[in-house]
């Protein structure tokens, strides 16, 4: 292996990049170029694999979930922020409230498309590091936005609307993390991905109320909950810069790209990545805000001079069951690990339904976790289909082990990220749809059965894409 060339200290971009290696030269040395970039990647070659290629990979792993675990923070800050406004001195109505909760779902889901294509466009390493970088924004303007219970509503909307850069993180984060792992470890290794950073929801629940009350002494200071996560930002911009790769085989593609979008799979995976991750992140933003409607007394809980809220919980569940979920689905399949999450996320519904009426605030926090974690392990065991299907739909053989030629990987790539802004719609869609419920009705009751209903056509359509006989994924374990 060649030794690797010091970086360069500003953040460089592909030039004269070798030509596609990877399936004609399997075993060709690793090249390391100034700027952090990598040549002849093959992780799929076991001897470039166990020579230094894990070491590599794991290496990167580590600073891409750190910084994907910001970008969740951020994300969900509004999550619990939202359930501080009033104590702040904010007057906002229902359907404000919700919106200001929804809104950065929309942003992240859409900005998932672009980001994606900018990891092969710039490098893994340096849109790691400009990404980071952007969260930076939102942590700013929240600080100063919520310091001023005069804040006008639309700025309030605006300011939410910016926290969605934490949301377009993740695709891009998953989108490069695919190309430095072989097929056969790519659930583990994306489940990892995608728990550390979903966890950022849940440390951002659980930090936030802790920071703004010990942080002010026992009273409030909402701004805190922007300004804590600055200096973890930066910590993270200079980690992937120091010690994160950009690979030259990680190239844009337009035709690949056209070619993801073109395949029906891509939407019909898009659908099943709404039921699964859209329920994590949907639920994961509204929950601290169902406690505080449904159960006031148990919203918030005094441990010293700081108060704690056990909306934190559920985030917590879902993104520990999520690298599970790709553990079993890489053992057992991906469609039977999907459609048995699903089957319990909706029996996790009905009972919800069922403890409502009761009052019975424990009985809810124990339905709403075994939510939780179902979309965890289905988060998981869905994104793990995507390669597997592309692959099969490229002619591979032994699918869920084989992860095909170079354009099939790049095709892959990009459908990542595809499904996973569709997906992450469903972050916007549940809140208001709950929100909807709220208002119209009186409760969320109406919302909750739509979710069991969505959830039965989903486990169906699953059944019928990839485990019937007929299928064109046949023979192939998905």
């Amino acid at each position: 292996m060649t030794p690797a060339t010091t970086a360069s200290p500003a953040i460089d971009s592909p030039t004269d990049t070798p030509t596609d290696t990877l399936a004609t030269l399997p075993a060709a040395p690793l090249v390391h170029r100034p700027g952090r970039w990598i040549d002849n990647w093959n992780p799929e070659d076991t001897a470039q694999w166990e020579g230094g290629g894990k070491a590599i990979a794991g290496r990167n792993l580590r600073w891409s979930i750190f910084a994907e675990f910001l970008g969740f923070v951020v994300w969900q800050l509004w999550s619990i922020v939202v359930v501080q406004l009033p104590a702040a001195g904010f007057t906002f109505d229902t359907g404000q409230i919700f919106w200001l909760i929804s809104m950065p779902a929309l942003v992240g889901a859409t900005l998932r498309l672009p980001y994606t294509f900018l990891v092969p466009k710039l490098g893994g390493r340096n849109w790691t590091i400009i990404s980071a970088g952007l969260l930076l924004i939102p942590a700013v303007a929240l600080g100063l936005a919520v310091g001023n219970p005069n804040t006008p509503f639309p700025v309030m909307l605006l300011v939410a609307a910016l926290a969605g850069f934490g949301g377009g993180n993740f695709a891009s984060s998953m989108s490069n993390i695919t190309y430095f792992y072989p097929q056969s470890q790519k659930g583990w290794a994306l489940g990892l991905n995608a728990a550390g950073g979903n966890l950022g929801a849940s440390v951002s629940q659980l930090i936030v109320p802790i920071a703004i009350t010990l942080g002010a002494v026992g009273t409030l200071n909402l701004s805190l909950a922007g300004w804590i996560w600055i200096p973890f930002i930066l910590v993270a911009m200079w980690g992937a810069r120091r010690f994160m790769d950009n690979l030259s085989n990680a190239k844009a593609d337009f035709q690949a790209s056209l070619a993801a979008v073109r395949e029906p799979h891509l939407w019909i995976l898009s659908l099943l990545y709404i039921g699964t991750f859209g329920s994590f992140i949907g639920f994961a933003s509204v929950f601290p805000k169902l406690i505080a409607d449904q159960f006031p007394a148990y919203s918030s809980f005094q441990v010293g001079a700081a108060s704690l809220s056990l909306a934190f919980l559920g985030a917590l569940v879902g993104s520990l069951a999520r690298p599970y979920g790709g553990r079993l689905a890489d053992r057992f399949g991906g469609a039977v690990v999907t459609i048995t999450a699903f089957g319990v996320m909706a029996v996790g519904a009905v009972v919800v339904i069922a403890v409502l009426p009761l009052g019975n605030f424990w009985a809810f926090l124990a339905s709403f976790l075994l939510i939780f974690v179902a979309t965890g392990v289905g988060n998981g065991s869905t994104y793990r289909m995507i390669p597997s299907v592309f692959a099969a739909r490229s002619g591979v053989q032994d699918a869920h082990r084989n992860s095909g030629d170079v354009n099939t990987q790049r095709k892959t790539a990009a459908a990542l990220g595809i499904i996973s802004a569709v997906g992450a719609y469903g972050g916007f869609i549940i809140p208001q749809v709950l929100g909807l419920s709220k208002t119209t009705t009186g409760d969320y009751s109406d919302a909750i059965y739509g979710f069991i209903g969505a959830y039965l056509v989903m486990m169906a359509v699953t059944a019928f894409c990839y485990l019937r006989r007929g299928s064109s994924v046949a023979g192939q374990r998905i």
